[in-house]
């Protein structure tokens, strides 16, 4: 069945919580792996040589490398996710004109399911069939919205941006504090980050707060360990 243009509008004006939230999550993900990747370079590189353009030069390369790896990675991983909306709308807009019946009756079911009697969730999936039917079932049985779909460009530019950014912390206080604040600067830096980046993610993602915080701080000091021994080994 082909599906209207109007259906599979990608870009639409208004964005759902759901399409910022992706967004934010992409934002998120992108700066902690920013940080720590940058950081982890700048220590290896560090602790096997004191010249600074070469920390910069190896910095920067990680950083640019990172923002674009994530980038890229958010675009095919939300791309996929849109293809498999826009299957699911095509599938349930087949379904219409082939079992018009049975999307009724789950949108009957939905309702019944939360406490509402039978004949009154009959009359207000009648009424919501009536009124937008595509949109109605997508919403009952895949909390989607008819004509938003998850934005793979944004995700991308958000990872892009945020990757990048997170990379700048540990690259400036390396590579432009005076020599004795150059290594506890960097330390403080980053961990100042992670704790950032895990109070964000847990906001989003709904989860503890401390215990994101927390993780976050562990990751990123057992990151700078383990590639400070590197760079002392090499």
């Amino acid at each position: 069945m082909i599906i209207p243009k109007a259906l599979m509008h990608t870009r639409p004006h208004h964005q759902t919580m759901a399409e910022r939230a992706n967004t934010l999550r992409a934002g998120v993900l992108g700066a902690n792996d920013g940080i720590l990747t940058v950081v982890g370079v700048l220590f290896s590189v560090a602790a096997a040589t004191s010249n600074h353009f070469t920390i910069f030069i190896a910095g920067l390369a990680d950083l640019l490398a990172c923002a674009f790896s994530m980038a890229s990675g958010e675009y095919a991983s939300v791309s996929a996710q849109q293809d498999t909306e826009k299957a699911v709308v095509a599938k349930e807009a087949a379904l219409l004109q082939t079992d018009h019946a049975q999307s009724v009756q789950t949108v009957v079911q939905y309702y019944q399911d939360r406490g509402v009697t039978q004949a009154t969730a009959e009359k207000i999936a009648a009424q919501l069939m009536a009124k937008d039917a595509l949109g109605t079932v997508l919403r009952v049985k895949y909390s989607l919205t008819l004509g938003h779909y998850m934005d793979p460009w944004a995700a991308a530019f958000s990872s892009l941006v945020a990757a990048a950014s997170g990379g700048l912390f540990p690259l400036v206080a390396m590579t432009c504090l005076p020599i004795a604040w150059q290594w506890p600067g960097t330390i403080l830096a980053v961990i100042a980050s992670v704790v950032l980046t895990g109070f964000l993610s847990a906001r989003f993602g709904d989860g503890l707060t401390r215990v994101a915080v927390a993780r976050n701080v562990i990751i990123g000091i057992l990151t700078m360990i383990i590639h400070y021994a590197i760079g002392q080994v090499m």
